[in-house]
C-alpha cells in the first residue's frame, strides 16, 4: 500500500518503522530537514521537505494515490486541516492524530465527519484504554475505540446457580441495548447464538451501551466479583482518561494521584466517584498515606518513565499484587520484570496496533484478530445498494457472525433483530474468521436489482 504521514516526531517515525517492516510504500512528510534525513538514514522510505497542510506539498508526496494518509504533527489542528486536504486531493482515507480530548467528543459537533476523515486517534485514548483491558481482562475485545466510547465490553465468567446456567441465550431477558457476544470454553471460542446454550465455567463476552453491563452480569454471576481497588500515578490525559473509563464500572474504586495542584482541582470537578489526591507518586510516605500497599492494581501512567518505575517498584515493594507501567521508550521494556512490573502498555505500540488494524481495502475500515485467532472483530462500511441492506437483521444470513455496534452519525447504538442497515452506515462485526470474507462481501456496494 502507499501510505503518507504527516509528520517525522517519534511517532511518526515510530509508524514508519513499522509500516516498513511489513513492506509499505511510505513517504514522510516535515518541515524539518534534520529530522527528515534521520529517518531516511535509518528507513527505507521517500521524504518531502515541506508544510504538511500545503496542498503543492501533498501532491509531491503522492496523497492522491495513497490509500491512507496519516497525519501525526504536534498540532491537532495541522493535523485535521491537513488530513481532510489529502482527502479531497485522493487519498483514499485519511486518519488525524489529536491530542485534546474535546475533539473525540461527537456529540455537539463531529469533526471526523465533518472533515471526512476516516478516524480521528488519540494516542492517550488508546493508551487508557488498553491499561482498561489489562486491568479488567487481558485481550479482551478493543470495541470501546471503535464505538467513540458509548458502547463497553465486559466478560464474565458463568456461575453455578446463575439464572443463566444451562438455558439459551434467546430464554433470557436482556435489559436495553446488550448482548452476548463470544461464548469462550477450555475448547472453543465461538459466536454467539439464539440457540447457545451457557454451561457453569463458560466466559461470556457482553457487549452493551455503556453503563447498562452491570446489571446484565447478574444473569450470569451468583455472586459479584469482589470490588478492585485501583490506584493510578499521574493525572494527565493517560491517567484522567483511565480513571473517567473505570470509574463507571462499579466493581472498581479509583484513587488517582497528580501532584499539581490546579490540576487535582480540575480532575476533581471531571471525575464522579474517582478520588483525587495532591501527592508525590514517587515518594514512598505519600503512597503509603494513599494506601497503595492494600490496592489490587497499581498503574503509573506519569509524562515520565523513569518517574513510572521508580513509583511501580515502590508499589511493588508495598504489597501491590499486580503493577502496571506506561512505557515511552522501548529500551525500558526489558528492566520491568527485573524490577518487579509485571506489565507495561507502550503508548507507540498502541498506535502503531491500531494504525495496521486499519489498513484495509474494499468494505472494511479496520479489522483485529481475537481469540487467538479463530473469531475476528471488522468494522465495516455499509456501500450502496449492499445485500446487507436488504433485510432486518434477524432475517440475514449471518449464521457465523455478530452485528455488535451500528453507526449511523451521530448515533451509535448496540442493535436489535428489527434493525436495518443503511447504506453509509457503518457496522462493528463479530465472525468467525473462515467466514470473515463471505460476511464483508454483504457489505460491498453493488447495484440493486
Amino acid at each position: 500500500m502507499n501510505i503518507v504521514i504527516l509528520g517525522a516526531g517519534t511517532v511518526g517515525t515510530s509508524i514508519a518503522r513499522a509500516l516498513c517492516a511489513r513492506h509499505h510504500n511510505v513517504c514522510v512528510v516535515d518541515q524539518s530537514k534534520s529530522a527528515l534525513s534521520e529517518i531516511q538514514d535509518r528507513l527505507d522510505v521517500h521524504t518531502v521537505r515541506g508544510n504538511a497542510s500545503d496542498p503543492i506539498t501533498l501532491f509531491q508526496a503522492g496523497v492522491a494515490s495513497a490509500t491512507l494518509c496519516l497525519a501525526l504533527t504536534s498540532s491537532d489542528e495541522v493535523n485535521i486541516v491537513s488530513a481532510s486536504i489529502a482527502r479531497e486531493m485522493g487519498a483514499e482515507r485519511s486518519v488525524s492524530r489529536i491530542h485534546h480530548p474535546s475533539y473525540l467528543d461527537t456529540t455537539t459537533f463531529n469533526i471526523a465527519d465533518h472533515f471526512g476523515l476516516a478516524r480521528l486517534i488519540s494516542l492517550e485514548n488508546l493508551t487508557a484504554l488498553a491499561l482498561a483491558r489489562e486491568i479488567r481482562v487481558p485481550g479482551l475485545l478493543a470495541l470501546e475505540n471503535l464505538a467513540q466510547g458509548a458502547v463497553e465490553v465486559q466478560e464474565v465468567a458463568v456461575q453455578e446457580d446463575a439464572n443463566a446456567t444451562g438455558r439459551r441465550l434467546h430464554e433470557l431477558e436482556f435489559p436495553g441495548e446488550t448482548l452476548v457476544g463470544l461464548i469462550t470454553n477450555s475448547e472453543r471460542t465461538v459466536i454467539a447464538s439464539a440457540d447457545d446454550v451457557v454451561s457453569i465455567g463458560d466466559r461470556v463476552t457482553l457487549i452493551g451501551r455503556l453503563g447498562e453491563l452491570d446489571s446484565v452480569r447478574q444473569i450470569f454471576e451468583h455472586k459479584p466479583p469482589p470490588r478492585q481497588h485501583v490506584v493510578i500515578a499521574g493525572g494527565g490525559e493517560i491517567g484522567f482518561s483511565l480513571a473517567r473509563v473505570l470509574e463507571h464500572r462499579r466493581h472498581f474504586h479509583v484513587t488517582l494521584i497528580e501532584t499539581d495542584e490546579e490540576r487535582c482541582e480540575w480532575l476533581a470537578e471531571q471525575l464522579d466517584t474517582s478520588t483525587v489526591l495532591n501527592a508525590d507518586a514517587t515518594r514512598r510516605s505519600q503512597l503509603e498515606e494513599a494506601r497503595v500497599g492494600t490496592a489490587s492494581v497499581f498503574v503509573a501512567c506519569t509524562g515520565h518513565d523513569a518517574d513510572n518505575i521508580v513509583c511501580g517498584v515502590e508499589a511493588n515493594e508495598m504489597g501491590c499484587p499486580r503493577i502496571l507501567s506506561v512505557v515511552r521508550r522501548p529500551d525500558y521494556s526489558d528492566v520491568l520484570a527485573k524490577v518487579g512490573i509485571g506489565q507495561s502498555v507502550s503508548p507507540r505500540e498502541v498506535l502503531a496496533e491500531e494504525i495496521l488494524a486499519i489498513l484495509q481495502s474494499g468494505p472494511v475500515i479496520s479489522r483485529r484478530e481475537i481469540s487467538d485467532g479463530g473469531a475476528v472483530v471488522v468494522e465495516l462500511e455499509v456501500g450502496e445498494g449492499a445485500e446487507i441492506t436488504r433485510a432486518p437483521l434477524k432475517e440475514l444470513p449471518l449464521t457465523r457472525g455478530l452485528i455488535a455496534t451500528i453507526v449511523r452519525s451521530p448515533a451509535i447504538w448496540v442493535p436489535g433483530g428489527d434493525d436495518q442497515l443503511k447504506a453509509g452506515d457503518s457496522a462493528i462485526v463479530l465472525v468467525q474468521s473462515d467466514s470473515a470474507d463471505e460476511v464483508q462481501q454483504l457489505f460491498a456496494a453493488r447495484q440493486r436489482d
